[in-house]
């Protein structure tokens, strides 16, 4: 008796097994490919870059400041209403005839040469022919480091846009040449990021 119930439910079983299996059923409903749309609202609210280098890491490109970064309120130092907030000029508007050159030595390199006021010293060393790091030339990032050994940088460089070095780092003598000008002569260690 035990044999004829057992086999009468597995014989049931595969009844409703081979039901189901052929039975119509529901379909199922593939949700529309939003890929292609989420990849271009990216790309309409995200700047485009100034990089001359191809292969760019960042999409769509460059860092925001630290500073840029917070909760709302009102950050420190925010000027009166009214108040312009007076930019320093950058080194580059200088015109050539009217820039000093400075003669600034390249350790690494085994050179001396002389870097007017109004050229970078990443600019000044590609100008010789050196191949020195670099990424992205609007000092966003450490790629172009570098080291005065004199003393601070601060002393013997002006800075136009540098975001990533504290003010111990500067110093302690480390610069990004791709934003460093000569105001004095001086010592470069290359290649050297804090």
């Amino acid at each position: 008796m035990v044999e004829v119930v057992g086999l009468s439910i597995g014989l049931l079983a595969v009844l409703v097994m081979v039901a189901l299996h052929f039975s119509p059923g529901t379909e199922r409903v593939i949700p529309n490919d939003i890929s292609q749309d989420v990849l271009e609202h990216r790309a309409e609210s995200v700047p485009e870059t100034d990089f001359p280098e191809p292969m760019n890491r960042s999409i769509g490109g460059g860092a925001v400041p630290g500073s840029a970064v917070g909760g709302g309120g009102e950050a420190e130092g925010e000027l009166a209403e009214g108040e312009a907030e007076e930019e320093e000029p950058s080194p580059a508007e200088i015109p050539d005839d009217e820039a000093e050159s400075f003669d600034i030595e390249y350790v690494k390199e085994g050179e001396t040469i002389e870097v007017k006021e109004n050229e970078t010293l990443l600019d000044a060393g590609e100008d010789e022919g050196w191949d020195l790091p670099y990424a992205c030339r609007q000092g966003q990032c450490v790629s172009c480091g570098a080291q005065v050994t004199d003393g601070p940088s601060e002393d013997y460089l002006t800075h136009d846009g540098q975001e990533m070095l504290s003010e111990d780092e500067l110093g302690d003598g480390y610069t990004l040449t791709c934003v460093a000008y000569p105001t004095a002569d001086l010592t470069l260690e290359t290649s050297e990021t804090p």
